[in-house]
């Protein structure tokens, strides 16, 4: 079989070391599994890139992209420079670029570890969270007027589109059809934002009803927050816009013990593109460079990109020799009450993979 033809973008801060070790991890894999080869290519696009260049990534480098497998990418963001300048310049111009619209984030309290909610409710976390990717709240029109003066404006204009609701809705079903309890979750707040999110109902409405063995539940964002604290075994899988997913599945990977362990893929269903994964943690320059970042998220990461590739069993390799680890509970990063560094809990889980210590 070819090799999978992999970008690689570490990004700024954590981004580099984490994606470093998921490399390793890969790698590991490719000698374990039967068939399983990837060839990497690393681009240094970021915000150093942008300190020498003037721009996050070439004015080329969609083009140069277009012809790789997947993306894996670290994160982006630094303190020094705006964050509309650093997220638009890169990530969200891979997204948007390659019409990523399906943001998939799923979500598992990992056998050891311990999240901030009560043992019997934080095992009953198991969710994916569907996030529309390509518009609402963070479709990027609008714009300031007036510049410093005291009647300046700034304005940021939610857009929902018929054929952007229906789409991502209809992804969602699937994933709630793929899962056992066949639930979905849409989250909406229509009762206050009467034109854009009355549109998103309307049009989830009419996909479900193609979906007659699916259960679906209603939520405003706000009582969904308290939902997935106080009754997290009644959630399956969500559908969320662009802002809410956001915000929710963060609490989600906080509930399921770190932002570390966060995983995302951003999915172009049509695969005319490739996708980009990513764990969710941010950049966390306060500890950059100290060795200490948690890279179970871009393993994590790393397994949904082998599922999107087709790699089933190495998919499945991957996430049970991370569920070893923490299970085990002796190597773990400092986020997760350890005292273990990267390139420990790397090891580790490299060592389960190859079933030197598994």
């Amino acid at each position: 079989m070819p090799a999978h033809r992999i970008a690689v973008i570490g990004g700024d801060g954590i981004g580099p070391e984490v994606v470093e070790a998921g490399l390793r991890v890969l790698d590991a894999l490719a000698g374990a599994e039967p068939g399983l080869s990837f060839d990497f290519t690393r681009f240094d696009w970021g915000s150093d890139y942008y300190r020498r260049n003037g721009c996050m990534m070439p004015e080329d480098g969609l083009a140069r992209l277009e012809a790789f497998n997947a993306i894996y990418f670290g994160a982006v963001g630094d303190p020094e420079l705006p964050d509309d300048i650093t997220l638009w310049g890169l990530r969200l111009a891979i997204c948007q670029g390659f019409d990523q619209y399906a943001n998939v984030r799923p979500t598992r309290l990992l056998p050891g570890l311990k999240g901030p909610l009560r043992p019997e409710l934080g095992a009953a976390i198991d969710w994916v969270i569907v996030r529309e990717n390509s518009e609402g709240e963070y479709a990027g029109v609008g714009g300031r007027a007036h510049r410093g003066l005291p009647i300046e404006v700034g304005m940021d204009v939610a857009v929902f589109t018929r054929a952007g609701i229906e789409r991502i809705a209809r992804f969602a079903c699937g994933v709630a059809m793929s899962r056992p309890r066949q639930l979905l979750t849409v989250v909406t707040k229509s009762n206050a934002q009467r034109h854009g999110m009355v549109l998103w109902d309307t049009v989830v409405r009419e996909v479900i009803r193609d979906y007659p063995d699916l259960t679906v539940d209603w939520m405003l964002v706000d009582a969904m927050t308290q939902r997935m604290v106080n009754k997290p075994g009644t959630i399956d899988t969500v559908l969320a816009t662009n802002l809410h997913a956001d915000i929710l599945s963060d609490l989600a990977a906080a509930l399921g013990g770190s932002l570390g362990i966060g995983a995302t893929a951003n999915i172009d269903p049509s695969r005319h593109r490739p996708s980009m994964f990513e764990p969710i943690h941010g950049s966390a320059f306060d500890i950059m460079g100290k060795g200490i970042a948690n890279p179970l998220g871009s393993f994590w990461t790393a397994s949904l990109m082998l599922d999107h590739l087709g790699e089933k069993s190495a998919a499945r390799r991957l996430m049970s020799a991370i569920e070893v680890v923490t299970d085990r509970g002796e190597v773990l990063s400092p986020d997760l009450g350890g005292t273990a560094d990267t390139k420990a809990v790397t090891d580790a889980v490299i060592g389960v993979i190859k079933g030197e210590n598994g």
